[in-house]
């Protein structure tokens, strides 16, 4: 046997220890790689970059397809394989930029090792890939921010949701200048928006189509089952799960491109920043199968007169159970009041909510005019851009988009809610005059 002194043994035992531990990590980190490189075999053939000489990917998918997933891979494949080295990453914030397209659970950073995941400086709200590749993060409703830049590959993400699609379209469009064939990803659930009809008619856009269930093997058995049983067969589930256009609906009080998605400013505590809120109760008469719902509304109103449209508590609820929902809103929101009809409950109404917190606001409304009528300002403001959804709203907006003024035989209960909760916020002072017009 060879004669090893005592410090040369240790050097190398401790030399062989490293490697050793070295070994484990490059394996580890070569089956991270390998798996990540692999994208192209995991990804399913709607997932994967198309071929030909397209300007503009649109994929008009069902939630839970993996859009996100598909636009992070599609980022990694063109600035690590294509050259792509300038890119904007647009949200409809930056917020929502930053927690979903880039440090999501399918956002960008996930899709490589940690070691060459790219670094996030969100002071300059940049992206750095190890490349050299630079990402700049946008909120959507800040389109005029993307002024004074250029880049040759630019992900939108959730394009239907935005408030102003077309002014973020048309400064995007005017950024999209470098390289020799600069290119734009567009990943959302659609909606019957104009602009994504004309985007679909386009000669340079690829569209891909997809539904959730594409997705299941990665998706949660109880989410499955659950947005099947509730969606799957009427119109909003063809739009939510299976990304079809829906149609409007002739003669309807309300269209889907009026409905816009925005959300107040919140403080640090997360908290709405609004100048009233208040929890609107159209009450369903009787508790049973075949009752009606129980509209609940949570509704507030900005300083420059913005309205939103907070939650939907409505439902099928026992009288106790829709009281503590409303007095539960109340207090979670810190609403100014709690508003409710009382044509059909008469004082039942406010004697439940007093059952569950006597100290709560409370004001009764009486309806001296129909629904329609009722309802027909309100619908006038959301056109006018007046009235904002705080996130997607999904009965209450099929109602509202299916509710035809003389031939819809069902009770509207959450447009009613809706409809109270809005009238109180909006149509007081400075649009009494409105009001009047309306006939309220």
């Amino acid at each position: 046997m060879e004669n090893i002194d005592k410090h040369t043994l240790t050097k190398k035992i401790k030399s062989e220890k490293f490697s050793h531990l070295q070994k484990v990590l490059l394996h580890e980190l070569k089956q991270r790689r390998s798996h990540v490189d692999e994208w192209e075999k995991l990804a399913r053939p709607s997932q994967c970059l198309p071929k030909g000489d397209w300007h503009i990917w649109l994929i008009l998918a069902g939630r839970g397809f993996g859009k996100t997933r598909t636009g992070s891979e599609t980022i990694k494949l063109l600035t690590q394989k294509q050259g792509y080295c300038r890119i904007a990453l647009i949200g409809s914030s930056i917020i929502e930029a930053r927690n979903i397209m880039v440090d999501g659970i399918s956002g960008i950073r996930s899709c490589f090792p940690i070691t060459k995941a790219p670094k996030l400086h969100m002071t300059t709200r940049q992206l750095h890939f190890k490349n050299g590749a630079v990402a700049t993060l946008f909120g959507a409703e800040q389109a005029d921010q993307l002024r004074g830049h250029q880049f040759d590959l630019v992900w939108i993400d959730e394009f239907a949701k935005f408030r102003d699609p077309n002014a973020l379209l048309e400064q995007m469009a005017l950024t999209l200048r470098l390289g020799q064939k600069p290119r734009c990803v567009i990943t959302t659930t659609p909606r019957p928006l104009k602009i994504l009809q004309d985007l679909m008619n386009r000669k340079d856009v690829v569209v891909t189509r997809g539904s959730t269930f594409e997705n299941k093997d990665h998706l949660s058995a109880d989410f499955l089952e659950t947005v099947g049983r509730q969606f799957d067969g009427t119109k909003l589930g063809s739009q939510e799960l299976y990304g079809e256009m829906l149609l409007e609906i002739e003669g309807a009080l309300w269209q889907r491109q009026s409905i816009i998605y925005a959300e107040p400013k919140y403080d640090a505590c997360g908290h709405p920043i609004l100048r009233r809120i208040v929890v609107a109760i159209d009450p369903a008469t009787t508790h049973h199968a075949g009752s009606d719902e129980t509209g609940i509304i949570v509704a507030g109103v900005d300083e420059a007169g913005h309205g939103y449209v907070l939650e939907d508590l409505s439902g099928r609820h026992s009288p106790l159970d829709w009281g503590q929902r409303a007095v539960d809103a109340y207090h979670r929101y810190k609403a100014d009041r709690v508003i409710a009809e009382t044509n059909k409950g008469g004082d039942l109404v406010e004697r439940i909510i007093r059952s569950v917190d006597a100290n709560v606001a409370y004001q009764e409304v009486r309806a001296t005019r129909g629904k329609a009528t009722r309802a027909e300002p309100i619908a006038a403001l959301y056109e006018k851009k007046r009235i904002f959804h705080a996130r997607p709203l999904l009965k209450l907006e099929e109602q509202m988009c299916s509710y035809v003024p003389g031939v819809s035989s069902k009770s509207p209960d959450r447009v009613d809610a809706l409809v109270w909760g809005m009238t109180d916020l909006l149509l007081d002072g400075e649009a009494r005059m409105q009001a009047k017009i309306w006939g309220i």
